[in-house]
C-alpha cells in the first residue's frame, strides 16, 4: 500500500510540475503557435524575466499581438 501511495504522490507531483512549466512558458507557447517572428526573443524574455510576473505579462502581450 505504501508503494502505491508513494507512486501516486510522485505522479501528482510530476503532473503539477509539468502544468506549472506549461503555465510559466505560456507566452513562448503562444508565440510559437502563432509563428511570431520574434519567438526567440519572447522565449528569452519569458525565460529570464518571467518569474517577475511583469516580465511574464509583457511576454504574453508581446506574443498575443499581431506581427
Amino acid at each position: 500500500m505504501e508503494v502505491f501511495q508513494f507512486f501516486f504522490s510522485s505522479l501528482i507531483g510530476i503532473i503539477l510540475f509539468v502544468i506549472s512549466l506549461a503555465v510559466y512558458f505560456l507566452p513562448t507557447i503562444v508565440a510559437v503557435v502563432r509563428k511570431k517572428r520574434n519567438a526567440l526573443a519572447i522565449f528569452l524574455l519569458n525565460f529570464f524575466l518571467g518569474w517577475t510576473f511583469i516580465g511574464w505579462v509583457v511576454a504574453l502581450v508581446w506574443a498575443a499581438t499581431k506581427d
